[in-house]
């Protein structure tokens, strides 16, 4: 095969990782603060403030909304595989400790109530993923601890919100930013930044590429006993990697049974000002947004108090009619589904869909299963197809739906890339993607669809910088996602009787044996302006998008079981 071209080399961020790989090779714990210098001189686009005495306020909320609330109290961070790994290095009841979660990021973590924080990582992408946000939150905290030293907050006999601002020198937008992460907590939290600085230290209890292995296969296998599925390594899949919400509401439509208790709790609660998006929908209608505002009020609905009971209900509509849901299955944070195509009524289906149960009738014989994760973080996208493709029958397609960056798009854009160059690999992978423009447009109300794209998977938000950028964006990559390449290097190993192989042109055209569809709607882009990778949550706006996407892979599945394509 050919060579690839290796555009994204870039020493300061290569120091980096690995500084902390090496370090994290001890049986000891490592120190954070060992790892600030090398941080801050790789210039992170999401931490452009590192070196600066002045408060990066946007890195310090990126992290923490990726972090647990409890950080604030850890002084050590755990990191193994499962719950054996961690009992073999002498902590045996680790599931026994609280259960936390991070506001932006899914991870199994558990806090032992005083100082010390227990992490499953699925990957060596948790690792990229991880360290950088621990010593972003260390270097701003202690940025905030010697701004309060420095105005002797401490010493004073009454402190009010407008000496903690004033202390940290930030305006009232960004203190707010503060208040948005820690809420009626802001300033107990702050007052805590002023007594002492963070001190953390990471500790990683095993390392080996069996442990990864081990604990994915401990995640599909809890996964399948608890699914309820006959014979799914023998039967044909379609495999997607997209969320937990779209697929059973666009095939199981329970959303539409309940839709007069949905728009009666939307005008009593009116959740992020909606009321004036139904009001416009009810006068303008627009095909697939009153469906989009329904799911999305669902949401919000069985996460109220009024809405707790229905959350079974929903399971069983969903389960009778085929749509099998794992939510919290063994090591992984990686919800799954098994979706019964045989078993659907298309009674249900979201309009969009368009198939009538005449069309569907060919369907009602088919023994094929759509296979659909939680989109994981980085390699662990690679370990989990591989395990998945040697433990079910015929793949059929694999369909990577995900948020990414755009450099020359718009947020709520969908790129469509048939080029991925991948970090993890130093591959640049040629594939033929299922998907055109044409397959998500009728379905896009605000955005623009932009195919014949090339993406780069990069380790990690952290890990790159405005040369990275600029140097990919020169070479004609537009599109800055963490999964396509490792799903690629999956797929590579399912067609072909080798390891996937590093730094080379590969050409998956030349012996694609099923579907490949690689969607990416746009979650933010950082080149036009500066903002935090992915850590705008799109909210009502980002169904638009998701949903256009998903219902393209939809028919796409579809078509091919009604053998139209």
């Amino acid at each position: 095969m050919d060579r690839a071209i290796p555009v994204s080399g870039n020493e300061d961020i290569d120091l980096y990782m690995r500084t902390y790989y090496s370090l994290l090779r001890s049986s000891g714990e490592v120190q954070v603060r060992s790892l600030e210098e090398t941080h801050s001189g790789m210039n992170a686009s999401l931490h452009q403030g590192a070196n600066s005495d002045a408060i990066d306020i946007s890195a310090f909320v990126y992290s923490s909304l990726r972090l647990p609330v409890c950080l604030k109290d850890i002084r050590l961070v755990l990191l193994g595989q499962s719950a054996e790994v961690f009992a073999r290095r002498g902590y045996p009841n680790i599931e026994s400790w609280s259960v936390v979660k991070a506001r932006a990021r899914r991870r199994k973590m558990f806090f032992d109530g005083k100082d010390t924080l227990g992490v499953f990582i699925n990957s060596i992408s948790d690792i990229d993923d991880l360290v950088p946000m621990l010593t972003t939150f260390q270097i701003e905290w202690n940025k905030m601890h010697e701004k309060f030293e420095r105005y002797g907050l401490l010493r004073r006999d009454h402190i009010t919100p407008a000496d903690f601002r004033l202390a940290l020198e930030l305006s009232d937008a960004d203190f707010a930013k503060l208040e948005q992460i820690w809420g009626s907590s802001v300033t107990e939290n702050l007052m805590q930044v002023a007594r002492a600085e963070k001190r953390l230290a990471l500790r990683m209890l095993a390392g080996s590429r069996t442990d990864y292995r081990r604990a994915t296969q401990g995640w599909w296998k809890q996964a399948m006993q608890h699914g309820g599925v006959p014979d799914v390594h023998d039967r044909p899949v379609y495999f997607i990697s997209s969320n937990m919400h779209a697929l059973p509401n666009l095939l199981g439509g329970y959303a539409h049974t309940i839709a007069d208790t949905l728009f009666d709790f939307l005008k009593k609660e009116n959740p992020e000002g909606l009321v004036a998006e139904y009001n416009r929908l009810n006068a303008n209608p627009q095909p697939g947004q009153r469906q989009n505002l329904l799911y999305y009020l669902l949401r919000q609905y069985l996460d109220s108090t009024a809405g707790e009971e229905y959350a079974a209900r929903k399971a069983a509509h969903e389960l009778a009619h085929g749509i099998h849901s794992v939510n919290q299955p063994f090591n992984l944070d990686v919800g799954v589904q098994v979706v019964e195509l045989s078993q659907l009524d298309p009674a249900y289906f979201d309009p969009r869909l368009a198939l009538s149960d005449a069309d569907f009738s060919q369907l009602r014989h088919s023994d094929a299963l759509i296979v659909n994760i939680d989109y994981p973080l980085g390699m662990a996208a690679y370990e989990i197809l591989a395990h998945i493709s040697a433990n079910v029958g015929a793949m059929k397609g694999v369909y990577i739906l995900g948020k990414a960056a755009t450099l020359n798009g718009r947020v709520g854009d969908v790129m469509i890339p048939n080029v991925v160059h991948d970090e993890h690999s130093r591959n640049t992978y040629l594939f033929t993607n299922c998907f055109c423009a044409g397959d998500v447009a009728p379905y896009l109300g605000f955005g623009t669809v932009l195919d014949n794209q090339k993406a780069v998977t990069v380790r990690g938000t952290f890990l790159q910088n405005k040369q990275f950028m600029h140097l990919f964006y020169k070479e004609g990559y537009t599109d800055i996602e963490m999964e396509a390449g490792p799903y690629l290097s999956a797929m590579y190993e399912n067609i072909s009787p080798k390891r996937y192989p590093v730094n080379e042109i590969v050409k998956v055209y030349a012996e694609q044996p099923y579907d490949i569809g690689v969607l990416h709607y746009a979650s933010d882009t950082p080149y036009s302006k500066r903002q935090s990778l992915l850590s705008k949550s799109l909210l009502y706006f980002g169904m638009d998008s998701s949903y256009a996407t998903a219902v393209a892979i939809l028919r796409r599945i579809f078509s091919l079981e009604m053998g139209v394509v």
